[in-house]
């Protein structure tokens, strides 16, 4: 598939690093703005081989990194989950200047909490996707526990995630604390595809059952089998972006321009 490599700016001035994947060689059906999971980035394996999936099928789609992520400008210490909502409504403007505004939002992990809150601020989205989502932001915070301490003393603290360090400052907290999902959920009036792995050690499956009750109809719940949190194997991956495909077409018939 045709990748390329783009940047945008942010509402602070930042440049967020990009990448648009296009279908060829007719022009995209749609358009699809995926949010990656907490600390991951617009290029692991799982987000690559999703994309793939979702261009084979003649979606154009925007994965990008997160204001201090990967190869974005900005501090990550000084982020909140409000800010990463931010950054999504800057993307999907960038998107509607350049291509043609998001029709799907498609969510990874704690990027998946991220799109139930962005739904409601982009007009053109007609669908929300899952993978993996906490039903509440209290579950990131449990992983910051043993270092809250320091964090509230110092206003920062450096913290091991997946093997990696990053710096976590008290604003991220905070929010995090202030954060309610179902509010969200009980706001969102767009159609809902929720996918989770039953086997899920990151965020347990409950997360899933959590999400579907607090959701409006149209709303649909599919088990991702044997996959875990990360979908790093290329094959579940693929397999969830073709759910995602044949669901979302019936919503994003006739294209996001008609609205």
């Amino acid at each position: 598939m045709p990748s390329r490599a783009i940047a945008f700016e942010n509402r602070r001035g930042l440049r967020l690093a990009a990448r648009l994947d296009l279908p060829e060689p007719d022009p995209p059906s749609s358009v699809t703005l995926f949010a990656h999971c907490f600390t991951c980035g617009k290029d692991i394996k799982g987000a690559y081989h999703l994309s793939r999936a979702l261009v084979a099928a003649g979606m154009a789609v925007l994965r990008f990194d997160f204001t201090g992520i990967g190869e974005s400008q900005g501090d990550f210490g000084r982020t909140t989950f409000s800010s990463s909502v931010e950054d999504l409504e800057d993307a999907a403007a960038f998107l509607g200047r350049e291509l043609r505004p998001p029709g799907l939002l498609l969510g990874h992990s704690l990027g998946g909490a991220a799109v139930l809150v962005a739904a409601g601020r982009i007009d053109t989205v007609r669908a929300v996707a899952t993978v993996g989502a906490p039903s509440d932001t209290s579950h990131l915070l449990q992983r910051f526990a043993h270092r809250r301490e320091a964090i509230e003393a110092e206003g920062e603290a450096r913290v091991v995630i997946e093997g990696r360090t990053f710096t976590v400052g008290r604003q991220l907290l905070e929010d995090l604390e202030r954060t309610r999902l179902t509010d969200a959920l009980d706001r969102l009036d767009r159609p809902l595809l929720i996918l989770h792995a039953p086997l899920d050690e990151t965020v347990g499956i409950e997360h899933a059952g959590r999400i579907f009750a607090a959701a409006r109809h149209p709303k649909s719940f599919v088990s991702l089998d044997r996959a875990d949190h990360l979908l790093s194997r290329p094959e579940d991956a693929r397999f969830a972006g073709r759910l995602i495909d044949a669901w979302a077409a019936r919503y994003l018939a006739g294209g996001e321009e008609d609205d």
